[in-house]
């Protein structure tokens, strides 16, 4: 009973959106012209399919977010075990890591490491933006990582040590399998939270997806049109990965119950 009348109320809340946005869509002084969208994403010539401006600032963001969020998780990784490390100089290290990028804008980390770091290092501008997201998100991962493991029982670990388990192997069988079942929808969030802090990058002259939609909204003066369309394909990625997060979060879920 309790799931149906969820479901009721769930339906009734979108129709009233629905009709809200029908009614602001009607009543908007506008000309939309959504039949200008389909070549910014592709078009075909000579027998080909061609991309178009705003499938290319896609696929510039699904690099950088794709290397941002494995270079995340694997600073998270680093960072959490290092805050839990024995060693007092790898533990404030990560400290300040964490503490500094936490309580620091994205955008001006971003900036920091375009205009101070990277002309130093001869780092180019998508690299510059890889490293920014990751930074940033590895700081967030590496909170999330380290709750995990703390809120493992310390019996756990005792058992595992009884049975004559190394360090290492208690850690990939006992303590990380056990982590990743608690933590996966806050790191999943985290995901979703890169993929959307990447429009920032459109701020160092990165073609990203955000990019390519001031371009063309300064060219044609397709506003809502072309911003729509770009609020799309950041839910379409978005979603898609949740989608996918949520299954591999059922799978871990029946491994480890059988």
């Amino acid at each position: 009973m309790k799931q149906a009348a969820g479901m009721v109320k769930s339906v009734v809340l979108l129709g009233i959106l629905a009709s809200v946005l029908v009614v602001g869509y009607q009543n908007l002084a506008y000309n939309w012209q959504w039949y200008r969208l389909p070549p910014y994403f592709f078009s075909i010539e000579n027998g080909r399919l061609v991309r178009g401006l705003l499938l290319d600032g896609l696929v510039i963001t699904l690099k950088i977010s794709s290397l941002g969020l494995v270079l995340s998780i694997l600073m998270g990784f680093c960072s959490a075990f290092a805050r839990l490390s024995v060693f007092p100089m790898l533990r404030l290290t990560a400290w300040v890591y964490v503490e500094t990028i936490r309580n620091t804008p994205l955008l001006i980390q971003i900036f920091l490491i375009y205009f101070v770091i990277s002309p130093v290092l001869d780092i180019s501008a998508f690299w510059s933006a890889v490293i920014a997201l990751s930074l940033f998100e590895g700081a967030y991962a590496s909170e999330i990582i380290r709750s995990g493991i703390i809120n493992i029982p310390k019996g756990q670990v005792e058992a595992a040590q009884s049975i004559g388990l190394s360090a290492s192997a208690t850690y990939i069988k006992v303590i990380i399998p056990q982590m990743l079942r608690q933590t996966l929808p806050m790191l999943a969030g985290q995901s979703v939270s890169l993929i959307k802090d990447s429009a920032l990058v459109s701020t160092i002259s990165i073609y990203d997806l955000t990019m390519q939609g001031q371009k063309i909204v300064s060219e044609t003066f397709l506003t809502f049109e072309i911003w729509f369309a770009v609020a799309l394909c950041y839910l379409s990625v978005t979603a898609s990965l949740s989608f996918f997060i949520r299954r591999f979060e059922h799978k871990l879920k029946y491994i480890n119950y059988n």
